[in-house]
């Protein structure tokens, strides 16, 4: 339909710099006008490379997950380039490895991107090992240089503490993420070092965490605000678990922001619409998503992940995060 060759149609498509735009534009122009889509079969076999980045995740059954901010600031970035995003889910009583060894080991995408951190993720030493482009929302504490956007959990804790103070609670729980990720031991040393400054009574909240079904998280939360230690304050990690307070505080008779207080991280908007008296303390998922995406993009094009290291840092109740590079 151009009169060009096969070749010269190709590479136009491709952008090469060798044909001259007036050439591209017209390749583009009839592409656009018959429908005309790269058969990615025949892309994958011609180049070895599928266009495709793969967001391992977990289902999850909590309405108010990371997954769907986290989807959206990925697809915005992809939306002018030449990849798709396949979502390669797995169960959470599943072997994290089991989907990681697939994708490396079928081919399967050029590049992943995984979240909820371990310390020593074997994921993240498995994939480096097989020089295989990756991102991680969240950190590790393993001598490999990877990149990663992460949120600044012991930062937060510490703010949530001292806003909590500051409200006159004296008295105060946590309930985190399960003790097995990275940015729960972050979190922890945050919350612990604040009260220890402040002179302040830690409540424990035992045997959930914000990965608890919502019924588990507000039965537990009851028991302690009925027993002879109850919170004044409670730092909840997740927007799910500011919910699950909220019911249990209401289901004791109390009222927040007058007998209870509550700082919570989210990223939905969604607390302050439900009860003006939360503290809530943003994190950006789809910027974390946007970034991520870009990063393993970066390394599929040949640059080195030392440099791509960002750590959103929590700024005052209702304020965006700032994103920071980590030397």
């Amino acid at each position: 339909m151009t009169g060009l060759g096969v070749t010269t149609v190709s590479r136009a498509l491709k952008d090469a710099p060798d044909i001259g735009e007036a050439t591209k534009e017209r390749v583009r122009l009839v592409a656009k006008q018959i429908g005309y889509r790269p058969n990615r079969a025949g892309v994958r076999l011609r180049t070895g490379k599928t266009n495709v980045i793969s967001l391992v995740v977990t289902t999850e059954v909590g309405a108010l997950g990371y997954t769907t901010p986290f989807i959206a600031g990925i697809t915005e970035n992809l939306r002018d380039s030449n990849y798709h995003l396949v979502v390669t889910p797995y169960h959470m009583d599943q072997d994290a490895m089991d989907p990681i060894r697939y994708i490396v080991e079928t081919g399967a995408a050029d590049g992943i991107i995984i979240s909820r951190i371990m310390p020593q993720d074997p994921r993240v030493k498995y994939l480096a090992e097989h020089n295989f482009p990756f991102a991680t929302h969240g950190r590790t504490e393993l001598p490999i240089d990877h990149a990663f956007v992460d949120f600044d959990n012991e930062a937060f804790a510490r703010r949530s503490v001292q806003l909590l103070a500051e409200r006159g609670c004296e008295s105060i729980a946590l309930i985190g993420p399960p003790d097995i990720f990275t940015f729960s031991h972050h979190l922890t040393t945050g919350f612990t070092g604040e009260m220890q400054r402040r002179d302040l009574l830690e409540i424990p909240i035992h045997n959930v965490s914000i990965d608890s079904p919502f019924e588990a998280m507000q039965a537990e939360i009851e028991r302690v605000l009925r027993s002879r230690h109850p919170f004044d304050g409670i730092v909840c990690a997740s927007a799910n678990s500011a919910l699950a307070a909220t019911a249990a505080i209401e289901a004791v008779g109390l009222t927040i922001g007058k007998d209870v207080e509550i700082a919570a991280k989210e990223s939905f908007d969604l607390l302050n619409h439900i009860r003006p008296g939360y503290i809530v303390i943003r994190e950006d998922f789809y910027a974390a998503g946007q970034k991520l995406v870009d990063m393993v993009m970066r390394q599929i094009a040949g640059e080195s992940p030392e440099k791509l290291k960002l750590l959103q840092i929590p700024q005052g109740p209702n304020d965006e995060p700032q994103m920071i590079p980590v030397e």
